[in-house]
């Protein structure tokens, strides 16, 4: 166990992370200091009376006295205040450190483009079923330091890349990247490649990397080495064997894709890579594969929300950069028309990866937003622009015909006009049961 005792400890930026890192600090006999950039931050009412707080802005004095900084991922390291307090040599890190230098039980970790979340509660389904006791956080869920009050025998976290930021002593005993396309360019000035240097964090010192066969930037910086287990369609050590519908694992077939009950080529990839996660910490493959046939997927992630009269509506609205709206398209199967939704903020990004999959007369897309107009030209004949995704619903239902799909899976995320997210799914679903 690290001691802070004596130091001076800032945290940066409140909401559940930030409370937790308080209430870390204050059971090691530390009262540390928290600031926040918003006004009136969440979680400040629930601060200990002793705990000063600065919010509106970063309180630069306060910075440049620390002995430890603890950064929410939300403030990015390039931030002036940070970075003069990096030049004079005070230490930096995010909640995630600070939980890897106390864990004591294997960790898994997860990080990638898409798919993480999925691949994290998955997982984590895979140990409960076989009657571990498990923690699952990070990402996803409760803030990892919550986890170190549970006793656990694994660990699996959902890693963002503005988390490994920030972390140095994470040593998983299985770590993954399950893709690497283009996201958060608006906080990586150097583009992809210093987006996936980050990404890449999670490999060092793990024992075994899960990579992507598929997909070279999910390699170690170092390339395959002995510790690459791959997955991946029609290749990999773990593969879905795409002619006969099955997962295999080193040729040896484990389970149909018809028993499985998430849908989507992506899900199946998604399913591969937890399944070589457990096996790689010796969870028993028997309720891995048991935990894979039941497990029904997250809200927002490619969910059938809505069925009437032969009519599809899929809920995608986690799909908020343009490599998780390309899995969704991919693989596709359909018997009628695809309407898909597009748009909001699309976060600097490139969209043009996605015209191939928006070829052929059986697809009609709808885009919204403040990127609205960038989407409609990936292919203008077909595109029809409105402000929101409500009116454009609206538009569509009177179109529909039984065999048709209506996809949100929006390549942006939701913040021009949605608190997040979800709320962006909840009203696709809304408007689906009101209108289809």
């Amino acid at each position: 166990m690290t001691d802070y005792l004596g130091k001076k400890v800032i945290i940066i930026g409140l909401g559940l992370t930030g409370l937790s890192c308080v209430d870390f600090f204050m059971a090691r006999g530390v009262i540390p200091r928290v600031m926040d950039t918003r006004a009136m931050p969440p979680g400040r009412g629930k601060l200990p009376d002793e705990v000063e707080c600065h919010s509106g802005s970063l309180n630069a004095k306060w910075l440049m006295d620390a002995d430890l900084i603890v950064v929410s991922p939300g403030v990015a390291l390039a931030t002036a205040e940070l970075q003069a307090a990096a030049n004079a040599g005070i230490e930096i890190v995010g909640d995630i450190e600070l939980f890897c230098r106390e864990a004591t039980a294997p960790i898994i970790a997860i990080t990638g483009s898409n798919g993480k979340s999925t691949v994290t509660s998955l997982v984590g389904e895979m140990a409960k079923a076989a009657d571990w006791q498990v923690g699952v956080g990070g990402n996803i869920g409760l803030p990892a330091l919550e986890l170190l009050k549970q006793s656990c025998q694994l660990y699996v976290l959902e890693l963002s890349s503005f988390q490994l930021e920030t972390t140095y002593s994470l040593k998983a005993a299985a770590a993954t990247v399950l893709n690497v396309t283009e996201d958060h360019m608006d906080r990586y000035p150097q583009g992809l490649s210093q987006y996936r240097a980050v990404k890449l964090r999670v490999y060092h010192q793990a024992k075994a990397c899960i990579v992507n066969a598929q997909d070279a930037l999910t390699l170690p910086e170092t390339g395959t080495d002995n510790r690459c287990i791959s997955f991946g369609v029609d290749c990999g050590d773990y593969q879905l064997d795409s002619k006969n519908a099955f997962l295999k694992v080193h040729n040896e077939s484990l389970l149909a894709t018809n028993e499985i009950k998430l849908t989507g080529w992506h899900n199946y990839v998604n399913g591969l890579a937890a399944l070589a996660l457990a096996d790689a910490v010796d969870i028993p493959r028997k309720a891995s594969l048991a935990a894979l046939a039941v497990y029904p997927g997250l809200e927002h992630r490619f969910q059938l929300v809505h069925l009437n009269k032969g009519v599809r509506w899929i809920n995608d609205s986690k799909a908020t950069n343009v490599g998780s709206t390309e899995a969704a398209l991919n693989g596709l199967e359909l018997n009628g028309m695809l309407y898909l939704l597009l748009g909001g903020e699309g976060k600097s990004a490139d969209f043009s990866p996605l015209k191939p999959f928006l070829s052929g007369n059986k697809i009609r897309l709808y885009c919204f937003g403040c990127d609205g107009k960038r989407l409609a030209q990936l292919r203008p004949e077909i595109a029809i622009l409105t402000e929101t995704m409500e009116q454009a619903i609206r538009d569509i239902a009177p179109r529909l015909v039984a065999g048709d799909m209506v996809l949100l899976s929006p390549a942006c995320a939701s913040l021009d006009q949605f608190r997040n997210f979800e709320q962006r799914g909840h009203e696709f679903a809304r408007l689906a049961e009101e209108l289809g």
